[in-house]
């Protein structure tokens, strides 16, 4: 079963290919990684057609090499990864994060108490994540936004020790919620440390987007 994953940063690629390793290590994996997705982003400020037809021309490219099934990893990318689940519908095409949202959305209705909203604590390191990604979740949840501010620039210096002190600071304001999704494939490493900052629930969109891709897969 080949797997095309498509990346807009450099970090993405060993926390998914991690994530295969622990649940499903018989998928022949392919990388594409565009980091100039995400700069150009950032510096646009906005989602165009341009940004979609180059999501579209990767997409086909993995196509083209035999892939049975599409996973991004960049959650800042919604409209455009629609866009390209529309054009290859025969197959499955996977947002990074509608699997997690799924499985946090699920338990966080579990947990809250009677007659208040599940609230979901939201924390990422790239600020047009928390831009798009909140309207993927369901109009009966809070989200709380909680942007690590610094530590992604941490990581792209190389100091990922910096990184996960940032992610973790960040986390603190989160206690309160029902659960917590941590929003990038490039933020899963703080998991660990970011529940036991916060004692809830931390759902990554690298293990639950391997669980859902296997399970479609498998029918």
């Amino acid at each position: 079963m080949r797997i095309a994953l498509i990346h807009a940063l450099r970090h993405s690629p060993p926390p998914i290919e991690a994530a295969f390793a622990r649940a499903w290590p018989e998928a022949v994996l392919m990388n594409l990684l565009d980091d100039s997705l995400s700069a150009d982003l950032a510096r646009q400020g906005a989602l165009d057609q341009a940004m979609t037809e180059r999501f579209l021309t990767l997409s086909r490219y993995a196509v083209g090499t035999g892939a049975q099934g599409i996973l991004f990893t960049c959650s800042a990318f919604g409209p455009c990864i629609d866009a390209v689940a529309a054009e290859q519908a025969g197959m499955p095409v996977l947002k990074p994060n509608e699997a997690m949202i799924d499985e946090a959305v699920a338990e966080a209705r579990r947990l809250a108490p009677a007659g208040r909203r599940p609230r979901i604590g939201l924390l990422a390191s790239f600020q047009p994540t928390l831009d798009t990604m909140p309207a993927e979740f369901p109009d009966d949840v809070e989200v709380v936004c909680q942007l690590a501010t610094g530590s992604l620039a941490a990581l792209d210096a190389g100091d990922a020790a910096e990184h996960d002190r940032l992610a973790g600071v960040a986390a603190r304001s989160l206690a309160k919620c029902d659960v917590v999704a941590v929003a990038q494939f490039s933020l899963a490493r703080v998991a660990p440390m970011v529940e036991a900052t916060t004692a809830r629930p931390v759902f990554t969109t690298p293990d639950s987007a391997v669980r859902r891709l296997k399970a479609l897969l498998a029918r």
